[in-house]
């Protein structure tokens, strides 16, 4: 399996706005569930959003919900995280991860074999 390519990430003002891709190389995302993950240092990685497979139902961390949107290119090969309003705290490595469905990023087998990507980095200043 071949990672996820994530892109789009950088230095910003809190307040400030970026948008996050996800990109397969060699396949279409449509249908998969895409989820965006991110690890601040020192912290565990943590699940941000997830777009579902099928009804393409949309998920968010109660840390973000209001601010970040995820959303599918009509390609289906590119997931998108638009973030707004961003703060310090959102500072992180931003990865994502496919999977069937988004439930099954609620159970540890997912991730043991998971391919995860570079990431990229969000700087969020203050």
């Amino acid at each position: 399996q071949l990672p996820l390519m994530e892109s789009g990430g950088g230095l910003v003002q809190a307040g400030g706005s970026l948008r996050l891709s996800c990109t397969a190389s060699r396949s279409s995302l449509e249908f998969k569930a895409i989820g965006w993950f991110r690890q601040a240092p020192g912290t565990e990685r943590g699940q941000v959003s997830c777009i579902n497979s099928g009804d393409d139902r949309l998920t968010y961390a109660d840390s973000v919900k209001g601010r970040f949107t995820i959303s599918r290119d009509k390609d289906k090969r590119t997931v998108h995280l638009q973030m707004n309003s961003l703060q310090p705290e959102d500072s992180a490595v931003y990865y994502c991860l496919e999977a069937l469905s988004c439930t099954d990023f609620d159970h540890w087998i997912t991730f043991q074999y998971a391919v995860w990507g570079q990431g990229t980095q969000v700087t969020v200043s203050s």
